[in-house]
């Protein structure tokens, strides 16, 4: 979903309609849409043997086990975006941060579309709304408390919803739903503006007393409950909150707490929090006793860590790299400690609407049939690596619908005619010259850029290959505006799984006029498309879900017209499982394993 990189977002770039203002969001990702087999020991560097099969994660949980005690050690080539709950949009740290900050409602713990379902958390049930669905209440469990025992309030979640969302100064990382959806919050500046009375004037949300929340929407929102699953409504007392820095010590509502303080580049350790009680949280085992995180190990040390059995979890979640790919899948003592779920994340290239020419619909279309997705596929690993997409939306999401193919070639090796037609459409019959951004420690995303580069060749238009790193990559280069004009990225390689399972928690955030905004942007074409907003300004107006389903496919099939997005792979991820981890699922809510049922059976 998102990346890091410590500035504020600054002011919206627009409004429209019913007071919407801009929005973020992250690649890769996002809430996500998504999430064994070890066998005799073989694998993994010891522990206990395990009767499991290849891919036997995606539907079953492998290795249960109820087994408390021992570290589990996470490592990820890059560093989180944030580990804020609230300045956040990574899919793994959405689930990551689960560990330490609880939210209002959460998914269940079921491997298979059963993890899509909701759950309260935080919340006494479930969110009660009105006969228009535009206010919704929520009841707290009664005695829920911090690291430091003092108690969690109805006004903690209010103030961490004002932190992320509204204001000059709001976090920049993760979504600004509530800043969209929310009423009577037009003028409310955020609550670092005035520090006498932070939440002056933020009127969207009531707090009748310690245990209830009453959310005001400015329209009929059907699908309302998905946002508070959200890390932005995990409690923050407005006393410890210190802005940005506060991500250098959360504290904690989880099973876990920070052990010293997170750094940056380094490290991010987890020891157990007293003063979390597992009766009022049946969704986290809780198992390990403590959690370790190393940041900035290269992948490749990370996959032979993994298979040697020094660490446990890539906490990225996208699976190992090209190099450990091939061998795994195809080791007959490997495999078995193997899955590779089809996920509900899309692999794609941005084609940017402002830049020249780019900003010519015909050539954008040139790109669009000069693509060569069998290469595509290939830069994902082939079969195991991705499905080829002709459209956006993911198939398990209602609207979905494969048989959008605007672009269709022989093989899937690119229509190079009718790219050239289109570059005499669009005055560059010689071709033209851009540059395609990608994220320098994930080898895919370079190999999906070099993909593209040599299939854009084909018809003379010229690519160059700038790569930066990820967690920056979401807020300060390819999500921001001005970077990508000064640097002439026309291209960009990305990725996205849905908020929440529909089309709108899909597309809204890369596709939605309203979500382009100066920091954090993840609608990096910049496509502000009036029948495309005005559908998204429409559908979450609908109750019936057939007829939003038809809107979100009328959407899909306009942006593809729009040639804004080149779908490389519905991903298929090759995630490796020592034979000492336990409770392995892959997680159709993140996308990944769900980490809050992991455990070990090493010390």
């Amino acid at each position: 979903m998102s990346t890091h990189h410590f500035t504020h977002a600054g002011p919206p770039r627009r409004r429209r309609g019913r007071g919407r203002a801009t929005a973020c969001t992250a690649a890769a990702a996002a809430v996500a849409l998504l999430l064994s087999a070890c066998g005799d020991g073989r694998g993994g560097g010891g522990g206990g043997a395990v009767d499991a099969e290849f891919n036997q994660g995606e539907t079953e949980i492998v290795n249960p086990s109820d087994q408390t005690g021992g570290t589990l050690r996470y490592a990820i080539s890059s560093d989180f975006d944030s580990p804020d709950p609230g300045n956040t949009y990574y899919a793994f740290s959405w689930n990551f941060t689960r560990y330490y900050a609880r939210t209002l409602l959460t998914y269940t713990e079921a491997p298979g579309e059963g993890g899509t379902e909701l759950q309260p958390d935080l919340a006494e049930g479930m969110p009660q709304g009105n006969e228009d669905s535009t206010e919704w209440t929520v009841e707290l469990k009664p005695g829920l408390k911090y690291e430091d025992g003092s108690e969690i309030t109805a006004e903690d979640v209010k103030y961490a919803i004002a932190r992320s969302n509204f204001g000059d100064q709001a976090l920049p990382n993760g979504p600004k739903y509530f800043q969209e959806l929310l009423a009577d919050s037009d003028d409310y500046e955020g609550p670092y503006a005035d520090e006498a009375d932070p939440l002056a004037g933020f009127d969207g949300i009531e707090t009748p007393d310690d245990h209830t929340l009453v959310f005001h929407l400015n329209t009929s929102f059907s699908e309302f409950p998905y946002v508070l699953v959200q890390p932005q409504t995990a409690p923050v007392p407005a006393e410890a909150d210190r802005g940005e820095q506060y991500q250098s010590h959360v504290m904690s509502s989880g099973p876990y707490k920070f052990d010293g303080d997170y750094r940056p580049g380094v490290s991010l350790n987890l020891v157990r929090n007293d003063q979390w009680d597992a009766a009022t949280d049946p969704t986290r085992k809780a198992l390990p006793d403590r959690i370790e995180v190393q940041l900035g190990v290269d992948q490749n040390e990370i996959d032979q860590r993994l298979v040697n059995g020094e660490v446990d979890v890539d906490l990225a979640g996208a699976g190992v790299g090209p190099a450990m790919k091939g061998t795994l899948i195809t080791d007959d003592n490997q495999r078995h400690s193997v899955d590779n779920p089809q996920t509900n994340t899309l692999r794609y290239v941005n084609i940017n609407t402002v830049i020249e020419p780019l900003d010519d619909p015909a050539c954008r279309e040139a790109v669009m049939f000069a693509a060569d997705r069998d290469a595509l596929q290939r830069a994902w690993g082939g079969d195991t690596g991705g499905d080829i997409a002709t459209q956006l939306m993911p198939a398990a999401l209602p609207g979905a619908d494969p048989s959008i193919d605007l672009y269709p070639s022989q093989d899937n090796k690119g229509d190079l005619d009718k790219a050239r037609e289109k570059l005499e459409e669009c005055g560059e019959p010689d071709g033209f010259s851009t540059a395609i951004g990608a994220r320098a420690d994930r080898p895919t995303d370079v190999s999906t850029a070099e993909a593209l580069q040599q299939a854009l060749a084909r018809v003379g238009i010229d690519v160059e290959i700038k790569q930066y790193p990820s967690d920056s990559y979401t807020n300060t280069q390819a999500g921001s505006p001005d970077f990508v004009h000064e640097n002439d990225l026309g291209l960009t390689v990305y990725g996205w799984a849905p908020d929440w399972p529909s089309g709108y928690g899909f597309m809204s955030k890369v596709l939605d006029g309203d979500a382009i905004q100066d920091a954090g942007n993840t609608n990096i074409a910049e496509l502000d498309d009036s029948q495309i907003n005005d559908w998204f300004d429409e559908v979450v107006t609908v109750d019936d879900q057939e007829e939003r389903a038809s809107i979100y496919t009328r959407i899909d099939e306009r942006a593809m017209q729009q040639a804004v997005i080149v779908p490389a792979v519905f991903e298929r991820t090759v995630l490796y499982r020592p034979p000492h981890l336990t409770n392995v699922y892959y997680h159709a809510g993140y996308s990944m394993y769900d980490y809050m049922a992991l455990g070990t059976t090493r010390e």
